[in-house]
């Protein structure tokens, strides 16, 4: 009769779970108050789970943030169709879906996280269908004919401002934050328009 334990696999769900709660918890507390232990017991799992499918705190981290940026690249791909407007739309909404990881990817609280390391290749690709829908409306001739990078990060900065001052709650508490954005929409499409 053979005793030796099997390892234990861990699933797909399990791993989403995790990264789920890490990035709940990272928001909350900050990377440095957030342990393994925290993580596993929210996820109703064991730290040997986390260990298992991450290697270490800093590998989880690296994690957390790099499956954000696919799931923003994703959402901003499925959108990419509708060109400019509608990848601001999309922006906006996968920001308001996505709170606790849109604030751990672009509100600096992991740059002072030395161990994390996301991939450089997630956050520029992320990006990629904004820097196509810019070229493709330059072909156009919608958009003024500036360099595509210079036109997209001055674009991203603008939706980026208005959405990180939303999820601040910034302002009147009675803000109506989607008219404020459409606004801000209108506005962009008109000050890069040909």
């Amino acid at each position: 009769m053979d005793l030796m334990a099997r390892p234990v696999v861990h699933n797909d769900s399990l791993r989403q779970d995790l990264l789920s709660v890490a990035a709940d918890l990272l928001d909350r507390d900050g990377p440095a108050r957030v342990t393994l232990r925290d993580v596993a017991s929210a996820a109703g799992t064991s730290t040997s789970a986390v260990y298992s499918l991450f290697g270490g705190k800093s590998q989880l981290l690296t994690a957390v943030v790099d499956d954000g940026f696919r799931s923003f690249h994703d959402s901003q791909l499925a959108a990419a169709d509708g060109g400019l407007d509608a990848l601001g739309v999309a922006y906006r909404t996968w920001a308001l879906e996505h709170r606790a990881l849109y604030r751990l990817m672009f509100g600096g609280a992991l740059a002072a996280y030395a161990d994390c390391q996301p991939s450089p290749d997630a956050a520029s690709d992320a990006m990629q269908p904004l820097m196509e829908a810019v070229a493709a409306a330059q072909s156009a001739g919608v958009l003024v004919q500036a360099p595509v990078e210079l036109v997209a990060v001055a674009i991203w900065g603008q939706v980026h401002g208005i959405v990180s001052l939303e999820l601040a709650q910034m302002g009147r508490p009675d803000a109506d934050w989607a008219a404020v954005y459409r606004s801000a929409l209108d506005a962009i499409a008109r000050g890069w328009a040909a």
